[in-house]
């Protein structure tokens, strides 16, 4: 598989509320920007062929990336597909919401549940927000949390920019109580 870009981008939060942050939260993002296999054709019926070309490689690519970058366990996870402007948003979501990509992830992770995820169609640029939840079980509402995301240059009109983030602890400070049944 191929891509034109790769990007990894970490965060590491100290303070939150002007007070410290213990253990400090860290949250990794990496992101291929790839060729988008259905651009250019039309409406295309049929996404499978181009599932199975990039779908499992892309996955086994960017997995064991986040989880070198975070430097620590993974307790919540999110994944991104944005379309450049010659795509349809359908293709990107093709991509991302396939066992064969996601559980590459899951199982870097130890995770057992489905990944949240944004899909949206952009220009160069875009801005977009990631959903992260808890990697076992997503009721957990300290883990609750999105994280921003800006790559200059992509995607491109007939690229898609996929993404996989990982933070290794819920939000800092947070004050919520656990979900209940009566909520």
């Amino acid at each position: 598989m191929n891509y034109r870009k790769l990007v990894t981008i970490v965060e590491e939060i100290a303070t939150e509320g002007g007070r410290p942050v213990d253990p400090v939260a860290r949250v990794a993002i990496v992101a291929a920007v790839i060729e988008n296999p259905w651009a250019g054709q039309g409406f295309v019926e049929d996404l499978n062929p181009g599932i199975d070309a990039v779908a499992s490689d892309l996955g086994a690519l960017l997995a064991p990336r986040v989880i070198e970058a975070l430097g620590a366990p993974l307790e919540a996870y999110g994944k991104a597909a944005i379309v450049g402007l010659d795509g349809e948003i359908e293709h990107g979501s093709a991509l991302i919401h396939t066992l064969k990509f996601g559980n590459h992830f899951r199982d870097a992770a130890k995770a057992t549940t489905l990944l949240p995820a944004v899909e949206k169609r952009g220009p160069a640029g875009v801005q977009f927000d990631i959903p992260l939840k808890h990697f076992t079980d997503a009721t957990i509402r300290s883990h609750h949390q999105s994280v921003e995301v800006k790559i200059a240059d992509a995607p491109h009109a007939g690229e898609i920019l996929i993404a996989l983030a990982g933070a290794t602890r819920g939000r800092p400070q947070e004050r919520l109580a656990a979900l209940s049944t009566e909520q």
